[in-house]
């Protein structure tokens, strides 16, 4: 049982028996080197293509999702276990997360039954990787500035313009793609978001070499790129109401807390007897690390409770946002320094430095990608001063 202010969370029986049961299955299909999908080795992304069937297969992908768009109608916290082994095992789901945790639900909330039976079935399946297009050059942390536009031409729009740090999309097979269709009295008026198939001519990727791997940031060129009224989810010139519920879903789907925390707790097994010979302030930060970890933990639930009952706001993820951020960089650079003292000669200490390392890399910008934490401070700020 986990409290925090007036909210009881309770980890129901089914889902501490999930736990053991993903870790055994991820013990079976998963090599124990495996660091995520994004590698020069092709085999690392067959690996979660094959291990996103094997979940599939058992109603593990999606289980909160309901019965009739491929899920089993579990429990929120079910799916927050699935998510919470998943991350602290590098997401051996490769990029299915964003499927399940925010597209397939924003196309569940404002899709038409056609949009529901052509994309909710393969992203229960673990068959389609989704990208998101959203940051330009000119409108990151301020998503609405957005210059790309979509102009009619008869029934159809034609779509100009372009997409920055577009994870995935060497791989995807559809875009998540926000466009300017009109002009309003404020920049968040007239954007409508476009469900658009990365094979359409027009549309061209261009990987961006980063420290991060191959794969993982792109930019999206899309050149009178053809889109119809079919492609439309929701409403023409109403998509920041979708993209808002999207980013609250996509914040608080990463369960970034859950790596830090099993890297920090194999830190003592991978050091051996070298442990007790670190110095009494780096083991000191990794016990504050350890509790950071809880504090994230527990803030992850609270929005997860508030979802669920329909009453989260944006102040609540940035809340989350920014502590879980934080913690990623915060543990990566205690990781760093625990791991230097991991004599090399050992292989699960190899293994250890190698996921450290990882992590690392990963967390340099885990304060800007979603959102950067400025803006999340700002947004935070704003909701603070507007209830006070």
């Amino acid at each position: 049982m986990l409290y925090l202010g007036a909210m009881d969370f309770r980890m129901e029986d089914a889902a501490t028996g999930l736990r053991a049961h993903l870790r055994e299955l991820v013990r079976e299909h998963v090599p124990p080197d495996f660091l995520g999908a994004f590698t020069e080795d092709p085999a690392d992304l067959e690996v979660t293509q094959r291990f996103c069937r094997v979940l599939a297969d058992r109603g593990l992908l999606c289980p909160s999702w309901p019965r009739e768009f491929g899920g089993r109608d579990a429990s929120v916290w079910e799916q927050t276990v699935v998510r919470e082994e998943m991350w602290a095992h590098h997401e051996p789901r490769g990029a299915q997360y964003m499927g399940v945790n925010w597209v397939g639900p924003a196309v569940m909330r404002h899709g038409t039954p056609e949009q529901w039976r052509r994309h909710l079935p393969p992203i229960a399946r673990g068959e389609v990787i989704w990208c998101q297009g959203f940051s330009e050059p000119d409108a990151g942390s301020d998503l609405a500035s957005l210059r790309t536009t979509a102009r009619r031409d008869g029934d159809d729009w034609r779509v100009r313009g372009q997409k920055i740090w577009t994870s995935y999309a060497t791989m995807a097979q559809w875009c998540f793609l926000l466009v300017r269709t009109s002009s309003g009295e404020r920049k968040q008026h007239g954007l409508t978001v476009f469900l658009v198939p990365m094979e359409r001519a027009g549309v061209e990727v261009r990987p961006i070499r980063s420290m991060l791997g191959p794969h993982h940031l792109n930019e999206l060129f899309l050149a009178d790129v053809r889109v119809g009224a079919a492609d439309v989810l929701g409403t023409v010139d109403d998509g920041w109401r979708v993209v808002r519920e999207v980013l609250a879903f996509e914040r608080v789907g990463m369960a970034r807390y859950a790596r830090c925390e099993r890297l920090l707790q194999a830190a003592p097994a991978a050091l051996g007897d070298a442990w007790d010979t670190l110095a009494a302030e780096l083991r000191g930060r990794w016990t504050r690390m350890l509790v950071h970890c809880r504090r994230a933990r527990l803030l992850a639930y609270r929005v997860l409770s508030l979802q669920d009952r329909g009453t989260v706001s944006p102040a609540d993820t940035a809340a989350y946002r920014i502590a879980v951020t934080r913690l990623d960089q915060d543990s990566a650079e205690v990781l760093v320094e625990i791991a230097g003292h991991v004599p090399p000669t050992d292989a699960d200490g190899r293994r250890f430095r190698r996921a450290v390392d990882d992590h690392w890399r990963y967390a340099q910008a885990s304060t800007i990608a979603s959102g950067s934490v400025e803006m999340q401070r700002i947004l935070l700020a704003r909701t603070l001063l507007a209830d006070s």
